[in-house]
């Protein structure tokens, strides 16, 4: 198979898989998606998912979100983990908002990574989904996939990233990012993986990894 015939493998077999993809974090505009996918860091979207009700109902806007105290922010979101760095970044962010962007949130990578907190991760889930600005975001699932499939030697997510990038077509990289990290979930784990129920992988994987895979099964 060659890797433009892999490429088409990959999209077509997404595609029947996930005709319709949803976004795995609860959110109703780009402020309230900013702050949940800054809450999942190192954490889950079901974590998450539990929290920003709670957040939200108080505070779902800049304006509201900085008449909370740090430690009132830090007090709702601790079940989500690294809550002292995370609670001062919402604040911070939602001072900046208001200050600079008359509370609205940015469609610029550029300002969105100046923000408190704000990675390049965080700003790229941002413009795909709030704004539909092509971006490819790597979480943990396309890093390990790109890697197992033989689309990227895996070293780091920024070269996972510039690979799926280069490899797939600009107008399906929103959708096909939501699409590997739901397939990674359900189809190719990190632990508890069943490669005969991994499509994808058995048919166009990296052979050390289906080699590997099979050694430990013995």
């Amino acid at each position: 198979m060659t890797k433009q015939e892999k490429l088409r493998f990959v999209i077509d077999t997404l595609d029947d898989i996930y005709p319709e993809i949803p976004i795995p974090l609860d959110h109703k505009d780009p402020y309230t998606l900013l702050i949940a996918v800054l809450l999942s860091a190192q954490s889950t979207d079901v974590k998450v998912n539990q929290i920003t009700p709670k957040l939200f109902e108080i505070a779902d806007n800049p304006k509201d979100m900085i008449k909370l105290s740090v430690d009132e922010i830090r007090e709702i979101i601790k079940p989500v983990g690294l809550s002292p760095m995370k609670s001062k970044g919402i604040y911070g962010l939602s001072r900046i908002l208001l200050d600079k962007y008359q509370g609205e949130v940015p469609a610029s990578f550029e300002a969105l990574e100046a923000l408190p907190a704000v990675g390049h991760k965080t700003a790229s889930v941002v413009m795909a989904q709030a704004f539909n600005i092509p971006a490819f975001p790597v979480d943990t699932h396309i890093h390990r996939l790109m890697y197992r499939w033989n689309l990227s030697s895996g070293k780091n997510v920024s070269q996972t990233e510039k690979d799926a990038k280069r490899l797939f077509p600009k107008e399906l990289w929103n959708k096909l990012h939501l699409q590997i990290i739901w397939y990674g979930r359900q189809y190719s784990p990190a632990r508890g993986w069943n490669l005969e129920k991994d499509i994808i992988t058995r048919e166009i994987g990296r052979k050390s990894v289906i080699n590997d895979y099979y050694k430990k099964k013995k």
